[in-house]
């Protein structure tokens, strides 16, 4: 396996800006306009966002309910195809697969990664 080449190297104080947070997949589509996305419904402690991210091929709607995954909770809002986006599913990929970031157990919505 070979490694990614070195990113550009940030602060702590860049990284403490970023908003890492446990949400619950409540409900998933495939967005109506565009092949690659899926919408998510998640929960994030006591509100609800929704989602677009670019895992359909890899993964059905039905697989991602009831996952606990980590986005990035503070990003700002962008439409994406006419669907508003508020928040970034994290996912890996590993050759052919990408595979969304999630806890090893079920945890609540809306925590904080440290």
């Amino acid at each position: 396996m070979t490694e990614a080449p070195a990113s550009t190297e940030i602060s702590i104080d860049d990284f403490a800006k970023v908003e890492l947070k446990t949400a619950r997949v409540k409900a998933a589509a495939p967005h109506p306009d565009a092949d690659k996305l899926l919408v998510l419904t998640v929960e994030v402690g006591d509100q609800e966002r929704t989602i677009c991210a670019g895992i359909r091929q890899w993964w059905q709607p039905e697989q991602l309910v009831g996952k606990d995954i980590i986005i990035v909770a503070n990003l700002a809002p962008r439409k994406l195809r006419g669907v508003l986006s508020q928040g970034m599913l994290l996912a890996v990929q590993d050759g052919d697969q990408v595979v969304p970031l999630t806890a090893m157990n079920q945890v609540h919505s809306g925590l904080r990664v440290s």
